[in-house]
């Protein structure tokens, strides 16, 4: 028997070919679309000096955004997988024509298909490993994860409008043709989109519960349950920050710096500083979040002790040593908004040593990643 590589009309079915692929590939260029705009508000959020800072109001904001760019993330999967099954017999698809113009056409069309397979996979393969904080590889995440974010939705834009045509005929045509004599029954491409559509939601309902609280129950493979300290998950604990031992120490202070001008609080000093009470939301860049009610000082009384003239950036420093955010800005939105506390105290109980014993930044609107632990030093920029 004499093989031959597989050509486009050796996959027969029906379920396959642009009735399938431009509709669940409309609800998948949705959701990148979600995913990138939500990234680019996450990925400002997080700089030192952003161009267009994060307003602290709504005080959920990042929350929202941040639980719907996992969520589209998770959504996609199943889309994709559909996208590439529905189309893949073009991957055997054969020239127009041996003329060298042709082959050229030809061969650009695979590469930028290419690309953007390779960064859709990419994208939402390290997307869904980061949610689960799993890091198999040595580059930064946030870094990579946000050039990909261009390249993917740049060769999505551009196949978009390559195949705009094929994708508007598709979309205004009938899904389902008129039954074949030769291949009576069998499931029709409506039936496979309802499939999919069912997919989606399933996995939507079994991941999104870390960021919707009343869907816990049913969220099995949520990465955060919503357990921990004042109902509060943690993220990264005293062990792993390598703080256990500097964080119950008897000798802790915190240090606020203005210049020449400083005070040193022990944590009982601050306990007697007027305290306020807020009911804040975190939220982290696994998609995961939670409403606590902090307790603690005021950032801007505490500032106020060295004279810091207002719309002050604050360098917060922590007791961790090693890490990214050992050190974050507290740009002066934040350092100014009332809302902005020193934590001591979640939901009635001291700060455990996980959640940022002996002191903690809760701020508005803010990063979880940017919401600092174990806080030792404020200083006036």
């Amino acid at each position: 028997m004499r093989l031959r590589a597989p050509v486009e009309g050796d996959f027969r079915s029906r379920l396959r070919g642009p009735e399938v692929a431009s509709r669940v590939g409309l609800w998948l260029g949705i959701c990148f679309a979600v995913a990138f705009l939500t990234g680019l508000v996450s990925h400002v959020a997080q700089q030192p000096d952003p161009v267009v800072p994060l307003p602290t109001r709504p005080v959920w904001g990042y929350r929202v955004t941040q639980g719907l760019h996992v969520a589209a993330g998770v959504a996609a999967v199943p889309l994709l997988l559909v996208k590439l099954w529905s189309v893949f017999p073009k991957l055997f698809a054969r020239p127009d024509g041996w003329r060298p113009r042709a082959l050229a056409v030809h061969g650009l069309e695979r590469l930028s298909i290419a690309v953007l397979v390779a960064a859709a996979v990419f994208q939402l393969a390290s997307g869904l490993a980061n949610a689960a904080q799993w890091y198999p590889w040595a580059f930064s995440f946030r870094a990579t994860h946000y050039a990909v974010a261009w390249v993917a939705i740049g060769a999505l834009v551009v196949h978009v409008a390559v195949k705009l045509p094929v994708i508007r005929r598709a979309l205004t045509g009938p899904l389902d043709p008129s039954p074949d004599p030769e291949e009576p029954g069998g499931p029709s491409r409506r039936s496979l989109l309802r499939t999919t559509w069912a997919a989606t939601g399933v996995a939507l309902l079994t991941t999104v519960g870390g960021a919707v609280p009343w869907l816990r129950e049913v969220s099995v493979f949520a990465t955060h349950s919503g357990e921990g300290p004042g109902g509060v998950p943690v993220n990264r604990t005293a062990r792993a920050a390598g703080v256990t031992a500097t964080a119950t120490a008897g000798g802790f202070r915190l240090a606020v710096v203005h210049g020449d001008r400083s005070v040193s609080l022990t944590r009982a000093e601050l306990a007697a500083l007027t305290q306020h009470e807020e009911d804040l939301p975190i939220a982290c860049v696994e998609g995961w979040s939670a409403v606590g009610r902090w307790r603690g000082v005021r950032v801007r009384d505490l500032l106020a002790l060295v004279d810091a003239p207002a719309r002050s950036d604050v360098r917060v420093v922590s007791l961790q040593t090693r890490g990214a955010f050992s050190r974050t800005v507290l740009q002066d939105e934040y350092a100014e908004d009332p809302l902005t506390l020193l934590a001591l105290d979640l939901d009635g109980e001291p700060l455990s040593l996980d959640h940022g014993f002996p002191c903690r930044i809760i701020a508005p609107n803010r990063p979880g990643v940017l919401q600092t632990k174990w806080v030792t030093r404020l200083e006036v920029l």
